[in-house]
């Protein structure tokens, strides 16, 4: 959509600097329900023929290339990241669009005999709601919007209040290659959100954002019994054993960990390393934290942007607070930039217990507690004693020992040597409080159809 009905919008902040530097539609529930409208009476035509939305969805993966750059500068300026690292990710989504067009759509049958032919078949759902995060606003809209086409529905998205341009833009770019209301993306506050999620012409919510913010779609679309995709938060635990080379793994670690200030749901937010090789891999790591570039995305030379919002920069630097409360050791030495953006230090944590609020959160910024251990039964223990499953890692110089262990990991996804490597044909879903249902993949894909037998009789009734 665009305007919204009563002309209203809504300041949008630069966080590198704090001040407001564009204004968004403030749509309503009126804007909302003519958009979930005009959905509906595009549904029917859209879901009829699945050679034509793989075109579509090749041609929005060509389109968004084609604005990667000036897309992602826009995404830059309303979330802070690096600029690369923005432009990356708009070329990711074009990546998923792509991919996601080569996902099966195929019946199988299951019995085909004298006396019968059975064939299960997927069928669209109709009208989705997507609701997406602020820390990777392009991405996760395309990892809605693109399987949610592909299957045959039409899909109404609200980006986060915090980030609504670039998704938005995003509309406008692939808007010409689709049908008239397919694809419409509406902004607003969590009050739209919320009646999105709610509303009954809805057949499906897919929602990446705070475990709080899922509980309460999941008891709204339980009303009306709506499919769910559920991507929550994530309190990631990473186990250095005694075999490791530090130096092999400093640099992943370290992204690992800070990628995108910390603020990502899937990033290493408790790091446990056996006590042979303690001193050694935080050493290195310090070193690598304290020479941090942090910065204006703006500047090439920044590595690091300042976190996303103003209630993100209180909330971690309450909890830095309550750290340093607790006697914890902070290990930091970034230069950050002064003014009014929100910009914190990446800094490693020594000294926590393991109740401390920096390592029971999820603190989705770039403090770093690290802990040690002794025994690799006890650490495992330790990482799954916590209410979120989202993913996690282990790192070794013997992989197949690593896999062992990671396997007994009470998470989605379980990684070895390496931490935030995602890939468009590999699910991502959480266990316990980090979520219900997948993205990506077939295995995403398959969330956005319902199933549907087909049993025909061989003999004549």
């Amino acid at each position: 959509m665009e305007r919204s009905h009563a002309g209203k919008t809504y300041d949008v902040v630069n966080p590198a600097n704090g001040e407001i530097f564009a204004q968004a539609p403030d749509h309503d529930e009126r804007d909302l329900h003519k958009a979930i409208t005009v959905a509906q009476a595009a549904f029917t035509s859209w879901s009829r023929d699945s050679d034509t939305r793989r075109r579509a969805l090749v041609s929005c993966s060509q389109a968004i290339r084609a604005h990667a750059e000036a897309l992602g500068r826009l995404l830059m300026l309303e979330q802070g990241k690096p600029l690369a690292k923005a432009v990356g990710e708009v070329m990711g989504a074009a990546r998923w669009f792509e991919h996601t067009a080569s996902l099966a759509l195929d019946p199988v049958t299951v019995r085909d005999d004298s006396d019968m032919h059975v064939v299960v078949h997927r069928r669209p759902l109709g009208v989705v709601a997507g609701i997406a995060p602020w820390n990777y606003p392009v991405m996760t809209a395309a990892w809605k919007i693109a399987p949610a086409l592909l299957a045959g529905n039409t899909i109404v998205l609200k980006p986060s209040p915090f980030t609504p341009l670039s998704t938005l833009r995003l509309g406008e770019i692939i808007a010409p290659l689709l049908p008239h209301g397919v694809v419409a993306i509406v902004s607003g506050g969590d009050a739209l959100g919320a009646a999105l999620a709610a509303h009954p012409a809805i057949r499906k919510v897919t929602f990446t954002g705070s475990t709080a913010a899922g509980k309460s779609i999941a008891s709204a679309a339980g009303q009306d019994i709506k499919r769910l995709t559920l991507e929550l938060g994530g309190n990631d635990a990473a186990i250095v054993l005694d075999d490791v080379d530090p130096d092999a793994i400093i640099e992943k670690l370290f992204w690992g960990t800070f990628q995108n200030t910390g603020q990502v749901c899937s990033a290493i937010k408790r790091l446990y390393i056996h006590e042979s090789k303690f001193d050694a891999v935080v050493e290195r790591l310090h070193d690598r934290v304290r020479h941090t570039i942090v910065g204006d995305g703006a500047d090439p030379a920044t590595e690091l942007g300042p976190l996303t919002t103003r209630q993100q920069l209180e909330t971690v630097s309450n909890l830095a607070a309550d750290s340093a409360a607790r006697g914890a050791r902070m290990l930091a030495g970034a230069t950050i930039p002064s003014g009014a953006g929100y910009f914190v230090a990446p800094a490693l944590v020594l000294g926590l217990p393991d109740d401390a609020p920096l390592v029971v959160s999820e603190q989705f910024g770039p403090l770093l507690p690290i802990l040690s251990f002794t025994d690799e039964a006890e650490v495992i223990e330790r990482a799954n004693a916590t209410s979120f499953g989202l993913s996690g890692s282990v790192w070794s110089g013997n992989a197949e020992r690593a896999t062992e262990i990671a396997a007994q990991l009470e998470c989605g996804t379980a990684w070895v040597n390496q931490h935030l490597s995602v890939l468009p044909d590999a699910p991502i879903s959480g266990r316990k409080w980090s979520g219900l249902g997948a993205e990506n993949g077939q295995w995403g894909l398959n969330g956005f159809l319902d199933l549907q037998t087909v049993s025909v009789a061989k003999v004549a009734a």
